[in-house]
């Protein structure tokens, strides 16, 4: 007679997940406290800036705005945006902007593309040249005299012109071309393409991710430009945004004062709400480029920045 083997029992299952020791649960309580600080530290000082810019003028004289706005009145922004010096510099930091984003990027491609490729001759005292940039400049008063020599002083190209190739970007898309495969340039050259129609046609397509963040990081770098119109802009009419701010809070009470219709608009709004209105219309043009980017950057940055 043979004998039934008995089936073998199943091991009971361990439960799912992992225990954390004390000290790990310590750290973590602190990790999430410290972030979740941070988080509202950034936010509360732009909340605060609405809420004034949405305050009547009493209630911002008097200190009583937190993060949410008292007596909500909306005549501060009606009396910015009709300000012609706040238009002209919208105009021009958004003209900086666009035309120094483009040009910028590519640039910046132009010179990544070539370093990308092993066989290019003398490719590594080139790379070196370019970090050495990163590491010395001319200084202030040789650039300025070079620009002046250009015939740039007071004219909007000086603000982005010499942007023209941020290094750190560049080599962040070197290497992200690095990363694709050779058999496709390879390919397309047994069918005849040159190395501008591979660089047209197939390496930018498979690059959206990268160029979406380096144009991204341009964006915000020129829109934010401060320094470079201070020394190189003198017409009221060339300034960007971000020196018409820096001019409206020195005398933003002067300028509020002299308006025409300033008795008026002093009913409703104080040089402060007008300083916070002002400083949430620069902020808005820039921030609402992130949304239709931000699918590209996280992936742009680390397939760019990361090199086996």
């Amino acid at each position: 007679m043979n004998s039934v083997k008995p089936e073998p029992q199943p091991v009971p299952s361990r439960r799912r997940g992992i225990r954390l020791s004390l000290s790990e649960r310590i750290f973590q309580v602190l990790n999430i406290t410290f972030f979740v600080l941070l988080a509202v530290s950034t936010v509360v000082p732009f909340l605060n800036l609405i809420a004034k810019s949405l305050s009547s003028e009493a209630a911002v004289v008097s200190g009583m705005v937190g993060i949410l706005p008292v007596d909500i009145q909306f005549g501060t922004y009606r009396y910015v945006l009709t300000q012609s010096s706040f238009l002209g510099s919208l105009r021009v930091s958004v003209t900086v902007t666009v035309l120094g984003t483009l040009l910028a990027l590519a640039m910046t491609t132009l010179a990544a593309y070539p370093l990308s490729k092993k066989r290019l001759r003398g490719r590594k005292f080139f790379i070196l040249m370019y970090i050495f940039t990163m590491l010395f400049s001319g200084g202030l008063i040789p650039t300025y005299l070079l620009m002046q020599n250009l015939h740039l002083i007071d004219k909007l190209p000086v603000l982005f012109l010499p942007g023209m190739i941020s290094v750190y970007n560049m080599l962040i898309i070197k290497n992200y071309f690095e990363g694709l495969p050779d058999s496709l340039e390879e390919s397309a050259k047994l069918d005849g393409a040159s190395n501008l129609s591979i660089l047209w046609k197939i390496t930018l397509p498979l690059s959206l991710p990268v160029l979406a963040t380096i144009a991204l990081f341009y964006a915000v770098a020129f829109w934010n430009d401060y320094f470079a119109s201070l020394i190189y802009i003198n017409s009221p009419e060339k300034k960007p945004l971000q020196l018409y701010l820096k001019e409206l809070f020195v005398t933003s009470s002067d300028t509020f004062l002299k308006s025409g219709n300033w008795a008026d608009n002093a009913m409703n709004s104080s040089p402060q709400a007008i300083q916070a209105a002002s400083i949430i219309l620069a902020t808005v043009p820039i921030l609402l480029v992130y949304p239709f980017l931000q699918k590209y950057f996280v992936k742009g940055v680390l397939i760019g920045s990361v090199k086996e």
